[in-house]
């Protein structure tokens, strides 16, 4: 990732979150007053982070190889930021064990956790429902890159941790 153009990695992955918003509304909603805050999401072991801007149900994603000023960042390993979206892994056990880490403005960065677990989603199916023709190879791709690599790529009602 570290020489791999960015822009059309943010585009793509805006035009993803644009498409959540019309399927989970609710989920921006929830935001309440964060919902025009500037997340930082910082997989630590990848040389890029992600900037999460709701705006208000009309979100934007960029990647910046340097991080940019946010109100909250989210750090740790890019499986236990996966994880968490899919409900694979309980948030509060990351961050007490220091898989976690979170900064900045912690009430915007519960009101986003609250708000993606409440949503429910699975980040591959919302790829598979952009990918028209390719769906079903990359329904196939992705279950196998889940089980060679462990990381929680879809949501599994057997593997919430409630």
């Amino acid at each position: 990732m570290r020489y791999l153009p960015l822009a059309p990695v943010s585009l793509a992955l805006t035009r993803l979150t644009q498409n959540m918003a019309k399927q989970n509304a609710a989920m921006f909603r929830r935001l309440g007053a964060h919902d025009h805050a500037c997340f930082l999401l910082d997989p630590t072991d990848l040389p890029v982070t992600l900037c999460l801007e709701p705006r208000g149900g009309h979100p934007k994603v960029s990647l910046h190889r340097h991080p940019p000023a946010a109100d909250a960042r989210i750090a740790g390993p890019l499986a236990a930021l996966i994880g968490l979206v899919h409900g694979a892994y309980d948030g509060d056990a990351l961050f007490f064990s220091r898989d976690l880490v979170i900064e900045g403005d912690t009430a915007a960065a519960l009101a986003l956790r609250n708000a993606v677990d409440d949503a429910e989603l699975d980040l591959s199916a919302e790829v598979e429902a952009l990918s028209g023709p390719f769906a079903q190879p990359l329904h196939k791709l992705i279950e196998l890159a889940e089980r060679r690599t462990g990381v929680a790529l879809t949501r599994h009602e057997e593997d919430f941790l409630w």
